[in-house]
C-alpha cells in the first residue's frame, strides 16, 4: 500500500526572502542589467524585483498606491525609482551636475533629497537604469546599498568638519564605514535593512535616536587629560512599531569605531531568531521582542571584537535640547570668515533645472562643496560671510527658501502614493499646500514645529517623532472615498525623545488645515509664559488635543492596522 505523500508546507514570506537571497549577490549582477536593458523591460525576471534593490532601485507604483493592487501592494509600471547614495551627505558642484543632466534626461525633471541624505530619482526605464549607473560612477557616485537587506547610505551631520560647536569631523569615520559595509559581500545579506548614522554634532542632528546603530561623539577625561571618542546606540526604528534607541554603556575610542560599527553590524547579520518574520527582522526586536537589553547586546558584541570596551554610564551623555537640528540658514564656520547657507526645500522635491543652479552656486559664492540634511534640505558651505546675504537671495529666489516660516521649515513628507506601492495617501502636494495654508492662517508663528507627512503606518515620513505626524488613510467623506491622515502628537527626539501619542483624531485631507489651526490658536491661548509647544504637548491630554483639532469634544478612533504587505520588502529610508 502506498502512503499518501504529506502535504506540501507553505512558504512563509521570511522563508521566500531568505531563499531568494541566498540565492545570488546582486552586487556580482550587474551585467544581468545591462543584458536585460538591451533586450527590454519584459526580460527582466521576477525575483529582479527583490534583486534590484540592492542596487537602489526600486519598482514605480501607478499613482493609486496600495488601494490601486491586491495583497497589501499596488501595482508597479514599467518605471522605476532610484535611490543615490551620499554617504554623509557630502557632494560636489561637479557631481550635482551629472544629477542635474540626469534628473532632466531620464528622471522627468524631478529628483527628491530624502531623510536619509539620498538624492532619489524617478521615472526610469530598464535602459535608463544602466545609463544613470555609468554616468554616477563617472563622478564617484552610486546607488549600490541604497536599498535592500543591507547596511543603507550612512549619515552624518551635514557641517562636520565646519562647525565650531563640533566635538569632532566624525565624517571621515561615516564615508570609511560606508565604503567598508556597503558592497561587501560579508554584509550583503542581513535580515533586514540596517541603518547606521555617526555624528561629531552636538545637536545630534542625524538623529542617533531613530537608526538601527549610532555612534555619537562624547568627551571624557582620563588622568587630567580630555579625549573625545564615540558612544554607541542601538535599536532605534520606526515603522509600524517605533522604538528609541538603546544607549550601550561604553567610550568607543577613535581607534575602536571601524571594529565597533562592524562588529555592531555583525551581531545583526548573526542574529538568525530574526530571519524568521519578516514583520520583526529589524535589530530593534532583539530589544522588544526578544528580551535583549544593552548588557546583552554588549556581551555579543565584545565577542565579536575579542576584547572588552571601557565603560560609560548613561549619565555622561548630554542630549541635546530642545532646538532646532536642521541647519537651515546662516551658520558661521569654525574656517574664520565662511559659513555655511542651509535652503530648506519643501518636501525635499528639486527639478533638474534647481540642481544645476545649485551646482553654479556652489561654485559662484563657495568652493563648490554642498551637503544634502536627513530634513530633505540642502546647504551650500564654505561661503565668504561677505557673500552670505546674495547668497541667500538666489537661494530664496529659486525656490529653495533660507528666509522661511516655521512650517515650511519643519515640513517633512515621504514619496505618498505619487510613485510608492504602499502607500495610502497622497503626501508631497498635500504637504505644500497645507503649508500655504497655515502661513495664510496663522502668520508669524513663533514656534518651532515639525509637521512630518507619512502615505502609511511605515512611517517612512518619521511621523512618530515630529509634534504633529499624519499618517496616510482613506475615509468616506460625502459618499466618496477621500484621502485623509490620523493625527499623532507630541513625538520628539534629543533630551525629551519619545514616541508621538496616537490621540485618536483623523480628519479628511481637505479638513486639516483647518483642524491644525484650531490646535495651535489653542496653544496660543492656553501655553504659560515661556512654554514651547512640545512642553503645552506633554501636559495637555489626548482629550483635549483631540477637541481643538475637532472644534469640539468627540470620541477616539483607532489607528488603522499596519498594511497586509508589511512584511515584505518594504521600502521605509
Amino acid at each position: 500500500m502506498t502512503t499518501p505523500a504529506a502535504p506540501a508546507v507553505k512558504e512563509t514570506k521570511a522563508q521566500k526572502a531568505e531563499r531568494i537571497k541566498a540565492a545570488k549577490n546582486p552586487w556580482h549582477a550587474w551585467e544581468e542589467v545591462r543584458q536585460y536593458a538591451r533586450d527590454g523591460r519584459d526580460s527582466v525576471p521576477a525575483e529582479w524585483s527583490t534583486y534590484f534593490r540592492w542596487w537602489g532601485i526600486y519598482t514605480q507604483g501607478d499613482g493609486k498606491g496600495v488601494t490601486g493592487g491586491v495583497g497589501g501592494e499596488g501595482k508597479a509600471t514599467e518605471y522605476f525609482m532610484m535611490r543615490v547614495a551620499l554617504p554623509n551627505g557630502l557632494l560636489t558642484s561637479a557631481q550635482l551636475r551629472v544629477l542635474a543632466q540626469i534628473t532632466r534626461k531620464y528622471a522627468n525633471n524631478l529628483a527628491d533629497i530624502t531623510t536619509r541624505q539620498n538624492i532619489q530619482l524617478h521615472w526610469l526605464t530598464i535602459g535608463g537604469l544602466v545609463d544613470v549607473q555609468d554616468a554616477l560612477e563617472s563622478v564617484g557616485l552610486s546607488s549600490k546599498g541604497a536599498c535592500g537587506d543591507v547596511v543603507r547610505n550612512v549619515t552624518g551631520c551635514p557641517l562636520a568638519g565646519l562647525d565650531s560647536h563640533q566635538l569632532i569631523d566624525a565624517s571621515p569615520l561615516a564615508v570609511e564605514v560606508a565604503h567598508k559595509l556597503n558592497g561587501n559581500d560579508t554584509f550583503y545579506n542581513l535580515p533586514r535593512k540596517f541603518k547606521f548614522t555617526i555624528s561629531g554634532c552636538p545637536l545630534w542632528c542625524s538623529f542617533p535616536e531613530i537608526n538601527d546603530a549610532a555612534l555619537t561623539a562624547i568627551k571624557r577625561v582620563v588622568d587630567g587629560k580630555e579625549e573625545i571618542g564615540y558612544t554607541l546606540r542601538v535599536g532605534g526604528g520606526l515603522s509600524n512599531e517605533p522604538h528609541i534607541a538603546v544607549r550601550i554603556p561604553v567610550f568607543v575610542r577613535q581607534d575602536q569605531a571601524i571594529a565597533v560599527a562592524t562588529a555592531t553590524a555583525e551581531v545583526f547579520r548573526d542574529a538568525g531568531i530574526l530571519r524568521e518574520s519578516r514583520t520583526s527582522a529589524r535589530i530593534k526586536y532583539l530589544f522588544m521582542k526578544f528580551g535583549w537589553t544593552a548588557e546583552t547586546f554588549l556581551t555579543e558584541l565584545e565577542s565579536k571584537l575579542g576584547y572588552k570596551l571601557d565603560p560609560s554610564p548613561v549619565s555622561e551623555d548630554n542630549p541635546p535640547a530642545d532646538i532646532y537640528r536642521d541647519h537651515v540658514g546662516i551658520t558661521p564656520q569654525l574656517q574664520p570668515g565662511l559659513s555655511a547657507v542651509g535652503a530648506s526645500v519643501i518636501n525635499g522635491r528639486v527639478s533638474g533645472d534647481q540642481l544645476e543652479k545649485l551646482a553654479e552656486l556652489a561654485e559662484k559664492y563657495g568652493d563648490g562643496q554642498l551637503r544634502t540634511t536627513i530634513g530633505q534640505n540642502i546647504l551650500i558651505v564654505n561661503v565668504p560671510n561677505a557673500k552670505t546675504a546674495a547668497l541667500v537671495v538666489e537661494l530664496n529666489t529659486l525656490g529653495l527658501n533660507v528666509d522661511t516660516s516655521a512650517f515650511w521649515r519643519g515640513a517633512i513628507a515621504c514619496t505618498g502614493t505619487e510613485f510608492c506601492k504602499l502607500a495610502i495617501a497622497e503626501t508631497k502636494g498635500f504637504n505644500k499646500w497645507l503649508v500655504a495654508e497655515l502661513e495664510d492662517r496663522l502668520p508669524g508663528f513663533d514656534q518651532q514645529i515639525r509637521i512630518h507627512i507619512t502615505g502609511c503606518t511605515n512611517s517612512c515620513g518619521q511621523s512618530w517623532i515630529a509634534d504633529l505626524g499624519l499618517e496616510g488613510k482613506k475615509i468616506k467623506k460625502d459618499g466618496k472615498m477621500v484621502d485623509a491622515f490620523y493625527f499623532c502628537v507630541g513625538g520628539a527626539v534629543g533630551k525629551y525623545a519619545g514616541i508621538a501619542r496616537q490621540i485618536g483624531y483623523r480628519a479628511a485631507a481637505e479638513d486639516c488645515p483647518e483642524a491644525i489651526e484650531r490646535l495651535l490658536r489653542a496653544y496660543l491661548a492656553e501655553r504659560t509664559e515661556g512654554e514651547d509647544l512640545r512642553s503645552y504637548f506633554r501636559r495637555t491630554s489626548d482629550e483635549t488635543l483631540r477637541a481643538h483639532l475637532n472644534g469640539e469634544t468627540v470620541a477616539a478612533v483607532e489607528r488603522d492596522a499596519p498594511p497586509v504587505g508589511a512584511g515584505r520588502f518594504v521600502s521605509a529610508e
